[in-house]
């Protein structure tokens, strides 16, 4: 189960830097991890976990595999692009695959780097790219509607199914007019599965990375306050980074980072922040498998079931499901273990219908 996080932004805003850093940490990683790949725009990069490297050290196990999102670079964007300006057909074709968008904006002066519309404005970029992005949306549901109410007009549960759909690209375009993308669109749960179909490209949540300059990457900076108010208002995600200093720490050895961040006032590096809040933005959670062989995080999306959580490891676990042994992380912590957590009683049995919590350490029980 792959999840992908697209990044974008205007030109000279640094999201190649940011990228480029985030693909030499993947790359640092695979010294690490097995199974860590790489291509020219997709870095798979490991999500920090502390959870995990305390689970591994209780079980003595001897390998540690974190779970995993995917950040795609891609192609920029210019004004036009829902016209095929720029590289505009590639960018939307590539948007539309992702799960997330990481809108990368600049928000730092400097006279050696020009900004593409001769100024600095965040929240005009902002703009700039999600006026492109419904722009696609608008023409992209307008050439629907007519084949969609023919369709509609029928019986049997193709015309029902073109009726709800109808419904849903009128409630999203009426959005778009308004200047709003169709991320808002009010909608039930079992509306989920027809409004992801339609592959909007104003569905995708939203995190802004506010690339500031190196002296504000602990504080942020005014231009970064105007983004963050910003995604207060539309229920988004900030995220303050330096993408100068992240690409400075992705180049170090791993025994200098931590002095290097302390000297600029940082606890972490940014980009773990940017990694965590992508995961985050996509209602993912983790849980763990623990043994002497090997301490592994699983990710899976809040409310999943516990056979659907087996499923992630092989199918056979959902199909032949029968309970899991589930101990929360901190009974585990707490009780030294797997052995101290089932002395203590901490360990229970689950059924087909428990909803798995993050941090559950799990091993399933299921029938060949």
């Amino acid at each position: 189960m792959g999840f992908k996080c697209g990044i974008v932004g205007l030109p000279n805003v640094g999201k190649s830097t940011l990228f480029n850093a985030l693909t030499q940490t993947a790359a640092a990683q695979a010294a690490n991890y097995p199974f860590c790949t790489i291509e020219p725009n997709v870095g798979e990069i490991a999500v920090p976990d502390p959870r995990l490297d305390k689970l591994a050290a209780l079980a003595k196990s001897q390998q540690i595999v974190p779970t995993r999102i995917t950040f795609v670079d891609i192609a920029g964007l210019v004004k036009g692009a829902s016209k095929g300006e720029g590289l505009g057909n590639q960018f939307l074709a590539t948007i539309r695959e992702v799960d997330a968008i990481v809108h990368v904006v600049r928000c730092f002066e400097d006279g050696d780097i020009t900004h593409v519309e001769g100024r600095i404005d965040p929240i005009a970029d902002i703009d700039t790219i999600e006026t492109e992005l419904m722009l696609a949306d608008l023409d992209s549901l307008e050439k629907r509607i007519d084949n969609l109410e023919k369709k509609a007009k029928g019986s049997g549960e193709d015309a029902k199914e073109a009726r709800e759909m109808l419904d849903l690209v009128k409630r999203s375009l009426a959005l778009l007019r308004d200047g709003k993308p169709a991320r808002l669109v009010e909608r039930k749960p079992d509306e989920e599965r027809l409004f992801h179909s339609l592959g909007l490209l104003t569905s995708a949540p939203v995190l802004y990375a506010c690339n500031v300059e190196e002296g504000s990457a602990a504080t942020g900076n005014d231009f970064s306050k105007r983004v963050e108010e910003r995604a207060r208002a539309e229920g988004a995600v900030c995220v303050v980074i330096s993408a100068k200093i992240e690409s400075e720490i992705a180049a170090l050895p791993e025994g200098e980072r931590k002095d290097y961040l302390e000297a600029v006032g940082l606890t972490e590096p940014g980009l773990d922040r940017l990694i965590r809040a992508g995961y985050g933005l996509l209602h993912l959670l983790t849980y763990f498998t623990v043994g002497p062989k090997e301490a592994r995080a699983w990710t899976i999306t809040g409310g999943t079931k516990a056979p659907q959580a087996a499923g992630v490891i092989h199918t056979d676990f959902e199909r032949g499901f029968i309970r899991a042994e589930t101990i929360g992380y901190d009974d585990y912590v707490r009780l030294g273990g797997e052995a101290g957590a089932r002395e203590a009683g901490r360990l229970r049995l689950e059924g087909k219908d428990y909803v798995v919590a993050d941090g559950d350490v799990m091993h399933f029980r299921f029938a060949t």
